[in-house]
């Protein structure tokens, strides 16, 4: 039962972070509207290390301490947060918010990929692999690669290098965990650093004057607290669950959500080709979520029967004398003398 619900929490949280995560794409559409791609970055890594900072302090949770896990948290930061956050920005001026989330569907296969190299992901099973490379195929079939020329071309280019940023950064996120540090203080330590290395970018472009409408606002409000604060603790939450390489294939799952609300909220053009894609996307996330089969248990031992010999163990010695053999039962006298002539009977009569 507790595997049950166990399995069933970890479901849960992986369809709120692909819903949350998702949705990432249509707010920072809309934010593009009147803010510049550093302005982006910057403005949604410092609302998210707001949040989380704030429920940090307010749960008695202190950020980690030490030199090293602060060195491996800044690396983290660089290539989960501040280096996507900016190509994902950038990307988004020239492609739409649901094909931004389709490319990003490739963050599983490079998890996979560089886990393979690094050691980290030791035999993936066959279905797993089957699954990522489904798709994959679905991916690109959504994408259309073929058919992405100048900007679009570029636009789509970078939000590839964005997924592939953030597959090194699971991998450095999942070496992390398992210290004994509360998940909320390494992802609010880690946002705290991404915004610090992307205020500095702020000076290419980002230092102009603003104006943004309230529904903007109200977007990129969401864009920092939710789809990056809650989504980023969720995504180190997973990790720590079920590790670097599963927590990517929620990637998978993202096509769906950002393509639907680009297409409901920004109407933004779905062709059967995006349909079928989606659908060959969905069998490929169940293919890489299937769980190996559990070995059937072994029969009860029955309580009446003697206990097997032990194979290890010494003879034990014979402590009985010697036995004479048994006479054959067919033959009786064997083995014994047979007995001579009777002897003539004497008259002894006078």
């Amino acid at each position: 039962m507790n595997g049950v619900m166990d399995r069933t929490r970890v479901g849960a949280r992986i369809a709120l972070l692909a819903l949350l995560w998702g949705s990432t794409f249509l707010w920072i559409e809309v934010a593009l509207e009147a803010l510049a791609p550093v302005q982006v970055t910057f403005a949604r890594c410092l609302l998210g290390s707001v949040t989380l900072l704030a429920v940090c302090l307010g749960s008695g949770r202190r950020l980690p301490r030490g030199r090293p896990v602060w060195g491996r948290v800044v690396l983290a930061a660089f290539f989960c947060n501040a280096l996507p956050f900016a190509l994902f920005s950038f990307g988004q001026q020239s492609i739409d918010s649901g094909i931004a989330g389709v490319l990003n569907a490739t963050t599983p296969l490079w998890s996979v990929l560089m886990g393979a190299v690094t050691g980290s992901e030791r035999g993936p099973r066959p279905s797993r692999v089957a699954g990522l490379l489904i798709g994959f195929a679905g991916v690109v079939l959504i994408s259309a690669p073929w058919q992405a020329t100048g900007a679009g071309g570029r636009g789509a280019l970078a939000v590839v290098g964005a997924a592939c940023s953030y597959a090194v950064g699971f991998l450095i996120m999942g070496r992390l965990v398992g210290r004994g540090i509360p998940t909320i203080s390494l992802s609010a330590a880690q946002l705290l650093a991404a915004t610090a290395l992307t205020a500095p970018t702020l000076a290419a472009g980002g230092l102009a004057p603003v104006d943004i409408t309230p529904g903007q606002l109200v977007a990129v409000a969401i864009l920092g607290v939710v789809a990056t604060g809650v989504t980023f603790h969720l995504t180190y939450r997973n990790i720590a669950a079920e590790g670097a390489t599963s927590t990517a294939t929620v990637g998978y799952l993202l096509p769906v959500v950002s393509v639907a609300l680009g297409v409901v909220v920004l109407h933004e053009d779905f062709s059967p080709r995006i349909a079928l894609g989606m659908v060959v996307v969905l069998a490929g996330v169940a293919l890489t979520r299937l769980s190996p089969r559990a070995p059937a248990p072994a029969p009860d031992p029955d309580p009446t029967a003697p206990p097997a010999p032990d194979p290890t163990a010494a003879p034990r010695p014979n402590t009985f004398p010697p036995q004479p053999a048994c006479p054959n039962p067919r033959r009786p006298n064997a083995g014994r003398p047979k007995p001579g002539p009777a002897p003539e009977e004497r008259d002894v009569r006078p």
